[in-house]
């Protein structure tokens, strides 16, 4: 099994869950300037990351490589053990990739989405945005470790997203359960593992 990553990218919660499993997996940093290569566009052609190959079968897209992952591993209970815990994950699974993800999208990328001139309106909506999300995963999170009780596929993108607000400037300082899920998940051995591989510190 081999993971094809982009250096602190969405790949990043793969690259955890891949750690906590505790199977043997190889893994390979793809340069930004590489993601529209011909070789890489032969594994993706979407030329974005994550790609997972495992064996013949290619998976590209961060929630389908998660809940692949924790189906062909069930004994590291990943995605729930019963339908209903199933459904929670991937609840909170949609709105880390949906919602949060796709708000950092902006900010990070907001040159795809408009001008320069309208790029501090773009930046300001989305990070009020966030705030409401942010609201809803710090109260889902109260007398919780993890978003649904156990740790799951979720919390290592909700991690990662987590991580990416400190890079762009946005405050998770009021929502202390968020806060206290960050750093007390930094301190776990799977994540600290997935970021020295890929040349990375906390936040």
């Amino acid at each position: 099994m081999k993971l094809y990553y982009l250096q602190g990218a969405c790949s990043l919660a793969v690259h955890i869950v891949l750690e906590w499993i505790g199977e043997p997996y190889e893994s390979e940093s793809i340069a930004r300037t590489a993601l529209k290569s011909e070789a890489f566009l032969a594994l993706n052609p979407v030329g974005s990351v994550p790609v997972l190959r495992d064996d013949d079968f290619i998976l590209t897209q961060s929630t389908a490589i998660l809940q692949y992952l924790g189906e062909k591993y069930p004994a590291a209970n990943l995605v729930g053990s019963d339908l209903h815990s199933r459904a929670e994950v991937r609840r909170w699974l949609g709105v880390v990739n949906s919602d949060v993800h796709r708000l950092f999208g902006l900010l990070f990328g907001w040159k795809n989405y408009v001008a320069e001139a309208c790029k501090d309106e773009l930046i300001a909506g989305a990070k009020t945005q966030l705030q409401r999300y942010f609201a809803l995963l710090n109260t889902q999170l109260q007398g919780k470790n993890y978003l649904t009780g156990t740790r799951s596929v979720a919390d290592a993108y909700l991690w990662v997203t987590l991580r990416w607000a400190g890079l762009v400037g946005v405050d998770i300082s009021p929502y202390v359960e968020l806060v206290r899920f960050y750093e007390q998940l930094g301190l776990d051995a799977g994540i600290q593992s997935a970021l020295t591989q890929e040349g990375l510190s906390l936040a």
